[in-house]
């Protein structure tokens, strides 16, 4: 409790602080994404914010913390407004079209956490899929790809919620 105080008389706290290097304009814009995929629908849940988390980890190398960190500015950067040709435009420059492709996966992935997409949820996948320039075809297979993501990991989850009850 007293080191707590002393921190914050000295303007101190626990929270790692994030560099600017470690979360560029590209990772901003992606996390943006996802972000505005997950709010469209105005239920932005725990589950879409764990598979966000996860994407930015494992695509672009971070840990926990800066990972969350990443997501905490870009919900910000969302909840600004911010115009989605200006998100777009960065990942244009900043990523391969294949890179691109793996993105719109995750932004369908993060549309079906919760089991179904919202109108409002389609329609900016395919402002967005326009904008990042991917493909309709591509845009389609990485939805199928989602849609079989989320239905293998709905099922583990059964599974695993069976063999609980029969062991209790």
């Amino acid at each position: 409790m007293v080191i707590k105080k002393i921190k914050e008389l000295l303007g101190l706290n626990d929270e790692v602080i994030v560099s600017d290097d470690e979360i560029d304009d590209t990772k901003l814009a992606a996390s943006a994404l996802l972000v505005e995929v997950a709010v469209v629908d105005r239920d932005f849940n725990a589950a879409e914010r764990d598979r966000i988390i996860q994407f930015v980890k494992s695509k672009f190398s971070l840990e926990e913390t800066v990972a969350s960190q990443l997501i905490s500015r870009a919900e910000a950067q969302v909840e600004g407004s911010v115009q989605l040709y200006g998100i777009t435009a960065a990942l244009r420059q900043g990523l391969s079209y294949e890179d691109r492709v793996e993105l719109m996966e995750c932004l369908w992935t993060v549309a079906y956490a919760d089991g179904e997409v919202d109108p409002f949820e389609d329609q900016l996948m395919r402002r967005i899929g326009g904008l990042i320039y991917v493909t309709d075809r591509d845009r389609a297979t990485a939805r199928k790809k989602a849609i079989d993501r989320n239905y293998d990991v709905s099922n583990e989850k059964k599974e695993f919620l069976i063999l609980n009850q029969r062991s209790t």
